[in-house]
Order: C-alpha cells, then sequence, then structure tokens
C-alpha cells in the first residue's frame, strides 16, 4: 500500500497509530491525513465482505451457542475477556457489544460486575466485536459487560465508526444504548446528533428498591434519570424502552405496578420490557 502523507503536523495522534489500529478511525480521519486513494484501500480491506481481512486485536476463545443465542468469549491484548452474545429475533439478529472488561454498578442480578471493574474498551475493540461474529446483525445493543455511558467518548466514537457510511453504514434506527442512566452522560447523549434509540435499565419504583438493586447509582433519583430519557425521547424522536426485570417479592407488587402506570401514563414509550 502507498501511503500518501497530506500533513506532517499531528499533535494528537502519530501515524502509525492509524494502521496498527485502523478500527478507531473513520473514512474522514484516513482521507484528511493520507488522502483518498490510501482511505479507500485501508477501508475496502476492512469493510469490504467480499474481501475478508485477517486484521484483528481481539481473539475469539469461545463460541457457545444454543437455539437463540451465541455468545463469544474474546481474548483482548492484557489477556481480559470479555463477551458478547447474538440473539436471534423473528425479524433478524441483534447483537449485544460488551463496552467495559467489569463495571463499577455492581447490580445484584447481574454477573457483570461480580469481579470488579478493570478498565474501558477502546472504541476499536468495541467495533471489532461486531465486525468478528459470524451472524448477519440487523440491530445493535450497547447491552453487554460494562455500564456504556460510563465509557461515554469511547462509546459515542464506536456508534460513528459503526455509521460511517464509507466503512460499515450500519442504520441508526438499529443502534440502541441500554443504560441504568448515570445523569451527567445522560444530559451529554441528548445534545449529540446521534438519535440513536434509548434503553432505561430501571427494575425498581422507589429510591430505596433501586439502591439496593443498582447500588452504583444511588446518586441519582429515579424521577431525575426518567426526566432526562423522556427528554431524550422529544428531542430526538426516537423510542424510549424501558427495562423492568421481575424479582418476586422485591419489585412485583401492586404498589409497583401502580407507580409504573403513574410514571407513563403522561408519556409515550416505544416499548417496556417486563
Amino acid at each position: 500500500m502507498t501511503v500518501k502523507y497530506r500533513t506532517n503536523n499531528l499533535s494528537d495522534r502519530n501515524y502509525l497509530n492509524f494502521f496498527l489500529n485502523p478500527t478507531n478511525c473513520l473514512y474522514s480521519d484516513f482521507e484528511n491525513h493520507f488522502g483518498k486513494e490510501t482511505a479507500d484501500s485501508v477501508f475496502s480491506s476492512l469493510y469490504d465482505q467480499t474481501k475478508p481481512s485477517s486484521y484483528r486485536q481481539i481473539i475469539p476463545i469461545k463460541v457457545v451457542h444454543d437455539s437463540i443465542t451465541t455468545k463469544y468469549v474474546f481474548k483482548l491484548y492484557d489477556d481480559r475477556q470479555i463477551e458478547t452474545v447474538c440473539i436471534k429475533r423473528q425479524t433478524g439478529i441483534t447483537i449485544c457489544l460488551s463496552t467495559q472488561v467489569g463495571c463499577s454498578i455492581g447490580c445484584l442480578f447481574c454477573e457483570s460486575g461480580k469481579n470488579g471493574f478493570y478498565r474501558n474498551l477502546t472504541a476499536s475493540e468495541i467495533v471489532q466485536q461486531f465486525l468478528f461474529v459470524n451472524e448477519s446483525i440487523n440491530r445493535i445493543v450497547f447491552m453487554g459487560i460494562g455500564e456504556p455511558l460510563n465509557n461515554y467518548d469511547e462509546v459515542i466514537r464506536a456508534i460513528h465508526i459503526l455509521r460511517d457510511r464509507r466503512g460499515i453504514d450500519f442504520p441508526t434506527d438499529g443502534i440502541s444504548i441500554s443504560t441504568v442512566g448515570p445523569i451527567p452522560y445522560l444530559e451529554r447523549l441528548k445534545q449529540e446528533s446521534l438519535k440513536i434509540q434509548l434503553v432505561i435499565s430501571l427494575h425498581a419504583t422507589d429510591q430505596e428498591t433501586r439502591n439496593h438493586l443498582i447500588p452504583g447509582m444511588q446518586r441519582y433519583s429515579i424521577n431525575e434519570i426518567l426526566s432526562e430519557a423522556f427528554a431524550y425521547q422529544r428531542k430526538h424522536n426516537r423510542k424510549l424502552s424501558i427495562a423492568y426485570l421481575l424479582l418476586p417479592g422485591i419489585n412485583d407488587a401492586d404498589k409497583n405496578v401502580g407507580k409504573l402506570i403513574q410514571w407513563f401514563t403522561n408519556n409515550v414509550l416505544g416499548n417496556f420490557f417486563w
């Protein structure tokens, strides 16, 4: 490959990093620094499905199949491991992408954070999960290991890479972020021009119960989280989904149902997941 340098003045990256980690870059990154010919060549080798690329920084070490899901276990450069799950639906296949190694939220019903938080994934490590599964994907959900919004910058960059028209060109309305709702990042997401779908992992209707189930979110009230979520829905005209895991004797009483009805009677929801 012939590389044509357009400028020798890069303050935040060096040229080598582009080619050591190309899935961390947009087409415009390559075009701006190396020209269109090089950008076309790199993106063709990465994303042209008729020309399988041998490039990878994450390595699948285990694949587990059942009738509905396929789970991939990937090893990272530092020997940490993450999981990526593909779920069969009537209308296609959803991929659940991990965004962190471990998780700091500590949800009592989730295995992801049982061993603590180690580090954030890079945008490249997130994108490569999508590239290296065998299924044909028509929906992406940031719902694997980790809290996506706690790795905000890398997740947003990964979405831009996945949407890049000269690369993967994944449709915006097929991408969702599932989050427990850290307020500062919900506010930032509302200002983005991405217009992706939003899923709020709620799981409780009173603060005490939610603090118990999701201890890493004790500083944020349910009302604040829902207010920001509905504000996002109104601004971007996208579906808002609420995830609610029924836990017998904890969050399934009549009073919980009544509270949910009270909250959502005056708001239009795209989906409600029990």
